[in-house]
Protein backbone atom coordinates (compact mmCIF):
# COMPACT_ATOMS: atom_id res chain seq x y z
CA UNK A 1 0.00 0.00 0.00
CA UNK A 2 1.19 3.19 -1.05
CA UNK A 3 1.34 5.62 1.82
CA UNK A 4 0.17 8.47 -0.08
CA UNK A 5 -2.80 6.62 -1.90
CA UNK A 6 -4.68 4.91 0.27
CA UNK A 7 -7.92 3.36 -0.08
CA UNK A 8 -8.78 4.99 -3.50
CA UNK A 9 -7.88 8.50 -2.27
CA UNK A 10 -4.74 10.54 -2.25
CA UNK A 11 -3.46 12.28 0.46
CA UNK A 12 -3.13 16.22 0.70
CA UNK A 13 -1.40 18.65 2.75
CA UNK A 14 -3.60 20.12 5.50
CA UNK A 15 -2.31 23.47 5.19
CA UNK A 16 -2.62 24.01 1.25
CA UNK A 17 -4.65 21.47 0.16
CA UNK A 18 -2.13 20.41 -2.72
CA UNK A 19 -1.29 16.42 -3.27
CA UNK A 20 1.60 14.91 -1.36
CA UNK A 21 3.72 12.15 -2.77
CA UNK A 22 6.25 10.05 -0.95
CA UNK A 23 10.07 10.67 -0.61
CA UNK A 24 12.21 8.55 1.56
CA UNK A 25 11.09 9.07 5.28
CA UNK A 26 8.58 12.13 4.16
CA UNK A 27 5.16 13.12 2.51
CA UNK A 28 6.45 15.96 0.34
CA UNK A 29 3.48 18.61 -0.83
CA UNK A 30 3.68 20.23 -4.92
CA UNK A 31 4.29 23.43 -2.76
CA UNK A 32 7.31 21.68 -0.39
CA UNK A 33 6.07 21.30 2.79
CA UNK A 34 7.41 18.18 4.52
CA UNK A 35 5.23 16.11 7.07
CA UNK A 36 7.55 13.36 8.48
CA UNK A 37 7.08 9.56 8.46
CA UNK A 38 8.03 8.44 12.10
CA UNK A 39 8.03 4.86 13.13
CA UNK A 40 5.66 4.09 9.85
CA UNK A 41 3.22 6.64 10.73
CA UNK A 42 2.94 9.81 8.52
CA UNK A 43 2.96 13.18 11.04
CA UNK A 44 1.10 16.36 10.39
CA UNK A 45 0.77 17.82 13.37
CA UNK A 46 3.54 18.74 16.57
CA UNK A 47 5.06 16.52 19.00
CA UNK A 48 2.94 17.94 21.75
CA UNK A 49 -0.15 19.39 21.41
CA UNK A 50 -3.09 19.69 23.67
CA UNK A 51 -3.85 16.19 23.56
CA UNK A 52 -0.52 15.15 24.76
CA UNK A 53 -1.87 13.71 28.34
CA UNK A 54 -3.99 11.53 26.14
CA UNK A 55 -0.87 10.23 24.30
CA UNK A 56 1.32 9.53 27.39
CA UNK A 57 -1.88 7.71 29.10
CA UNK A 58 -2.40 5.14 26.11
CA UNK A 59 1.14 4.78 25.29
CA UNK A 60 1.25 3.53 29.15
CA UNK A 61 -1.65 1.70 29.50
CA UNK A 62 -1.19 0.53 25.49
CA UNK A 63 -3.94 -2.69 26.18
CA UNK A 64 -5.72 -1.99 29.17
CA UNK A 65 -8.99 -1.45 27.45
CA UNK A 66 -8.36 -3.99 24.37
CA UNK A 67 -10.53 -6.81 24.27
CA UNK A 68 -8.17 -8.84 23.11
CA UNK A 69 -6.27 -8.28 25.90
CA UNK A 70 -8.84 -8.12 28.58
CA UNK A 71 -11.02 -11.27 27.35
CA UNK A 72 -14.40 -9.37 27.75
CA UNK A 73 -15.82 -7.59 25.03
CA UNK A 74 -16.52 -4.45 26.65
CA UNK A 75 -15.20 -2.48 23.18
CA UNK A 76 -17.32 -4.60 21.42
CA UNK A 77 -20.61 -4.34 23.21
CA UNK A 78 -20.10 -0.97 23.39
CA UNK A 79 -19.51 -0.37 19.39
CA UNK A 80 -22.20 -2.60 18.45
CA UNK A 81 -24.74 -0.19 20.61
CA UNK A 82 -23.54 2.86 18.86
CA UNK A 83 -24.24 1.45 15.28
CA UNK A 84 -27.25 0.23 16.59
CA UNK A 85 -27.31 -3.88 16.81
CA UNK A 86 -25.00 -5.16 14.30
CA UNK A 87 -21.14 -4.44 13.13
CA UNK A 88 -21.72 -5.91 9.76
CA UNK A 89 -22.43 -3.17 8.29
CA UNK A 90 -18.45 -2.21 8.19
CA UNK A 91 -17.91 -5.35 6.04
CA UNK A 92 -16.02 -3.88 2.90
CA UNK A 93 -16.26 -0.21 3.92
CA UNK A 94 -13.70 2.69 4.08
CA UNK A 95 -14.12 3.93 7.88
CA UNK A 96 -12.83 7.04 9.49
CA UNK A 97 -12.27 6.55 13.15
CA UNK A 98 -11.11 10.15 14.00
CA UNK A 99 -9.42 9.71 17.49
CA UNK A 100 -8.76 6.38 17.42
CA UNK A 101 -6.26 6.14 20.56
CA UNK A 102 -4.76 3.07 21.69
CA UNK A 103 -7.39 1.26 19.21
CA UNK A 104 -9.78 -0.48 21.41
CA UNK A 105 -12.40 0.49 18.87
CA UNK A 106 -10.10 0.24 15.97
CA UNK A 107 -9.14 -3.67 16.60
CA UNK A 108 -12.96 -4.46 16.09
CA UNK A 109 -13.59 -2.17 12.93
CA UNK A 110 -10.66 -3.96 11.53
CA UNK A 111 -12.68 -7.52 12.62
CA UNK A 112 -15.49 -6.83 11.38
CA UNK A 113 -14.41 -6.41 8.25
CA UNK A 114 -13.75 -1.97 7.96
CA UNK A 115 -11.13 -0.58 5.62
CA UNK A 116 -9.92 1.60 8.62
CA UNK A 117 -8.39 5.22 8.37
CA UNK A 118 -6.96 5.95 12.03
CA UNK A 119 -5.96 8.97 12.83
CA UNK A 120 -5.36 10.48 16.18
CA UNK A 121 -3.80 14.18 17.25
CA UNK A 122 -2.03 12.77 19.92
CA UNK A 123 1.02 10.23 20.10
CA UNK A 124 -1.62 7.55 21.00
CA UNK A 125 -0.92 6.64 17.64
CA UNK A 126 2.36 4.39 18.53
CA UNK A 127 0.41 2.72 20.72
CA UNK A 128 -2.50 2.34 17.65
CA UNK A 129 -0.01 1.04 15.41
CA UNK A 130 1.54 -1.64 17.81
CA UNK A 131 -1.66 -2.99 18.74
CA UNK A 132 -3.35 -3.14 14.45
CA UNK A 133 -0.66 -3.14 11.96
CA UNK A 134 -0.64 -6.83 11.95
CA UNK A 135 -4.56 -6.32 9.92
CA UNK A 136 -4.81 -6.08 6.43
CA UNK A 137 -6.78 -2.46 5.19
CA UNK A 138 -5.29 -0.68 8.36
CA UNK A 139 -3.67 3.41 7.73
CA UNK A 140 -2.89 5.27 10.58
CA UNK A 141 -2.03 8.86 10.80
CA UNK A 142 -0.72 11.33 13.71
CA UNK A 143 -3.19 14.36 12.59
CA UNK A 144 -5.67 17.07 13.69
CA UNK A 145 -9.84 15.46 13.01
CA UNK A 146 -10.86 18.40 11.96
CA UNK A 147 -7.80 19.35 9.60
CA UNK A 148 -7.36 15.51 7.98
CA UNK A 149 -4.86 15.19 5.06
CA UNK A 150 -7.92 14.28 2.78
CA UNK A 151 -10.42 15.35 0.46
CA UNK A 152 -13.70 15.74 1.25
CA UNK A 153 -16.76 13.13 0.97
CA UNK A 154 -14.23 10.24 0.59
CA UNK A 155 -15.56 8.09 3.74
CA UNK A 156 -18.62 5.28 3.80
CA UNK A 157 -18.52 5.73 7.32
CA UNK A 158 -16.90 8.03 10.17
CA UNK A 159 -16.87 6.84 13.34
CA UNK A 160 -15.66 8.86 16.69
CA UNK A 161 -16.01 7.71 19.76
CA UNK A 162 -14.78 9.57 23.28
CA UNK A 163 -13.35 12.20 21.43
CA UNK A 164 -15.63 15.14 20.27
CA UNK A 165 -16.08 16.57 23.96
CA UNK A 166 -11.68 16.85 23.96
CA UNK A 167 -11.34 18.93 20.98
CA UNK A 168 -11.39 22.90 21.32
CA UNK A 169 -14.27 23.57 19.34
CA UNK A 170 -16.90 20.51 19.13
CA UNK A 171 -19.27 22.34 16.74
CA UNK A 172 -16.96 22.12 14.48
CA UNK A 173 -15.71 19.12 14.79
CA UNK A 174 -18.99 17.70 14.41
CA UNK A 175 -19.51 19.55 11.03
CA UNK A 176 -16.07 18.33 9.75
CA UNK A 177 -16.32 14.80 10.80
CA UNK A 178 -19.69 15.06 8.53
CA UNK A 179 -17.71 16.63 6.04
CA UNK A 180 -15.23 13.67 5.22
CA UNK A 181 -18.27 11.53 4.67
CA UNK A 182 -19.43 10.32 1.11
CA UNK A 183 -23.68 11.24 0.26
CA UNK A 184 -25.63 8.37 2.13
CA UNK A 185 -22.55 7.61 4.30
CA UNK A 186 -23.10 6.93 8.21
CA UNK A 187 -21.94 8.59 11.28
CA UNK A 188 -21.56 7.46 14.83
CA UNK A 189 -20.56 9.60 17.77
CA UNK A 190 -20.73 9.99 21.19
CA UNK A 191 -20.30 13.28 23.67
CA UNK A 192 -20.46 14.23 27.44
CA UNK A 193 -24.24 14.90 28.65
CA UNK A 194 -24.29 17.65 30.63
CA UNK A 195 -25.01 14.79 33.47
CA UNK A 196 -21.35 14.02 33.13
CA UNK A 197 -19.66 13.32 37.02
CA UNK A 198 -17.29 16.31 36.92
CA UNK A 199 -17.62 16.51 40.71
CA UNK A 200 -16.13 19.28 42.97
CA UNK A 201 -13.89 17.25 43.69
CA UNK A 202 -12.63 16.22 40.17
CA UNK A 203 -13.12 19.89 39.31
CA UNK A 204 -10.29 20.80 42.08
CA UNK A 205 -7.79 18.08 41.35
CA UNK A 206 -8.08 18.54 37.28
CA UNK A 207 -7.25 22.67 37.98
CA UNK A 208 -4.21 21.66 39.71
CA UNK A 209 -2.92 18.28 37.53
CA UNK A 210 -4.04 20.11 34.02
CA UNK A 211 -0.82 22.85 34.81
CA UNK A 212 1.67 20.31 35.79
CA UNK A 213 3.56 18.12 33.47
CA UNK A 214 1.83 15.44 31.66
CA UNK A 215 4.29 12.44 33.55
CA UNK A 216 4.42 14.06 36.92
CA UNK A 217 0.62 14.13 36.91
CA UNK A 218 0.10 10.18 35.68
CA UNK A 219 3.03 9.10 38.69
CA UNK A 220 0.34 11.38 40.93
CA UNK A 221 -2.41 9.42 39.86
CA UNK A 222 -0.84 6.21 40.10
CA UNK A 223 0.31 6.52 43.79
CA UNK A 224 -3.08 8.03 44.72
CA UNK A 225 -5.26 5.26 43.43
CA UNK A 226 -2.63 2.58 44.98
CA UNK A 227 -3.48 4.58 48.37
CA UNK A 228 -6.98 4.75 48.41
CA UNK A 229 -8.11 2.00 45.99
CA UNK A 230 -8.35 -0.48 49.41
CA UNK A 231 -11.26 2.07 50.30
CA UNK A 232 -12.96 1.53 47.12
CA UNK A 233 -12.85 -2.56 47.66
CA UNK A 234 -13.75 -2.25 50.94
CA UNK A 235 -16.99 -0.54 50.22
CA UNK A 236 -17.84 -2.19 47.21
CA UNK A 237 -17.22 -5.81 49.09
CA UNK A 238 -19.12 -4.79 52.41
CA UNK A 239 -22.08 -2.86 50.59
CA UNK A 240 -24.34 -4.66 51.70
CA UNK A 241 -24.19 -4.47 55.32
CA UNK A 242 -26.12 -2.11 56.94
CA UNK A 243 -25.22 2.01 56.60
CA UNK A 244 -22.43 0.13 54.07
CA UNK A 245 -24.09 1.46 50.94
CA UNK A 246 -25.26 4.82 51.81
CA UNK A 247 -21.63 5.69 53.44
CA UNK A 248 -20.60 3.95 49.96
CA UNK A 249 -22.61 6.28 47.65
CA UNK A 250 -20.96 9.60 49.64
CA UNK A 251 -17.61 7.95 49.14
CA UNK A 252 -17.70 7.32 45.68
CA UNK A 253 -18.98 11.35 45.16
CA UNK A 254 -15.81 12.87 47.18
CA UNK A 255 -13.25 10.38 45.53
CA UNK A 256 -11.75 11.41 42.28
CA UNK A 257 -11.11 7.92 41.41
CA UNK A 258 -13.00 6.61 38.25
CA UNK A 259 -14.58 3.59 39.88
CA UNK A 260 -16.05 0.75 37.58
CA UNK A 261 -17.07 -2.18 40.12
CA UNK A 262 -20.42 -1.76 39.31
CA UNK A 263 -20.09 -1.39 35.60
CA UNK A 264 -17.22 -3.69 34.36
CA UNK A 265 -17.45 -6.23 37.40
CA UNK A 266 -16.60 -9.22 34.80
CA UNK A 267 -13.08 -7.12 34.42
CA UNK A 268 -11.61 -8.37 37.43
CA UNK A 269 -9.91 -7.00 40.24
CA UNK A 270 -6.41 -6.52 38.43
CA UNK A 271 -8.26 -4.88 34.92
CA UNK A 272 -10.63 -2.89 37.54
CA UNK A 273 -7.57 -1.41 39.28
CA UNK A 274 -5.55 -0.23 35.91
CA UNK A 275 -8.73 0.94 34.92
CA UNK A 276 -9.15 3.21 37.81
CA UNK A 277 -5.73 4.59 37.08
CA UNK A 278 -6.01 4.84 33.40
CA UNK A 279 -9.44 6.94 33.81
CA UNK A 280 -8.74 8.33 36.97
CA UNK A 281 -5.61 10.15 34.81
CA UNK A 282 -8.20 10.89 31.85
CA UNK A 283 -10.69 12.89 33.87
CA UNK A 284 -8.41 14.74 35.68
CA UNK A 285 -6.25 16.06 33.09
CA UNK A 286 -7.77 16.29 29.79
CA UNK A 287 -7.56 19.95 28.73
CA UNK A 288 -10.97 20.29 26.91
CA UNK A 289 -14.39 18.80 28.39
CA UNK A 290 -17.34 19.95 26.60
CA UNK A 291 -20.48 18.79 27.72
CA UNK A 292 -23.79 19.04 25.65
CA UNK A 293 -27.68 17.93 25.41
CA UNK A 294 -29.26 15.66 23.05
CA UNK A 295 -30.96 18.57 21.40
CA UNK A 296 -27.90 20.34 21.23
CA UNK A 297 -26.52 17.51 19.38
CA UNK A 298 -29.21 17.13 17.49
CA UNK A 299 -29.57 20.52 16.44
CA UNK A 300 -25.55 19.99 14.98
CA UNK A 301 -26.23 16.77 12.89
CA UNK A 302 -29.08 18.77 11.09
CA UNK A 303 -27.06 21.95 10.63
CA UNK A 304 -24.75 19.69 8.94
CA UNK A 305 -26.95 18.40 6.36
CA UNK A 306 -27.72 14.89 8.39
CA UNK A 307 -30.41 12.70 7.85
CA UNK A 308 -32.30 9.61 9.82
CA UNK A 309 -31.05 11.01 12.85
CA UNK A 310 -31.08 8.73 16.03
CA UNK A 311 -30.14 9.59 19.75
CA UNK A 312 -29.74 7.93 22.58
CA UNK A 313 -28.58 8.42 26.35
CA UNK A 314 -26.23 5.54 26.82
CA UNK A 315 -22.67 4.88 27.47
CA UNK A 316 -20.23 8.12 28.76
CA UNK A 317 -23.48 10.57 27.90
CA UNK A 318 -25.18 10.62 24.29
CA UNK A 319 -24.63 8.39 21.48
CA UNK A 320 -25.97 9.25 17.76
CA UNK A 321 -25.97 8.21 13.88
CA UNK A 322 -26.78 9.90 10.95
CA UNK A 323 -26.73 9.62 7.51
CA UNK A 324 -25.65 12.01 5.11
CA UNK A 325 -27.70 13.65 3.06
Amino acid sequence: MEIEKIFGFNLISPKTRSPLSQENNCLISQNKEKFPIINNIPRFVPKENYASAFGLQWNTYRTTQLDSSTGVPLSRERLTRIVGGSLDIFQGKTTLEAGCGAGRFTEILLQSGAKVFAADISSAVDANYQNCSNYSNYFVIQADIVNLPVPPNQFDIVVCIGVIQHTPDPEKTIATLCSYLKPNGQLFIDHYSKSYPATPIRRIFRYFLTKFGNEISLKFVQRYVQLFWPLHRFFFKYQHIFGIGKLRVWFLYWSPIVDYHDAYFSLGEKLLYEWAILDTYDTLTDVYKHLRSAEEIKESLIKNGMLAIEITHAGNGIEARAVKA
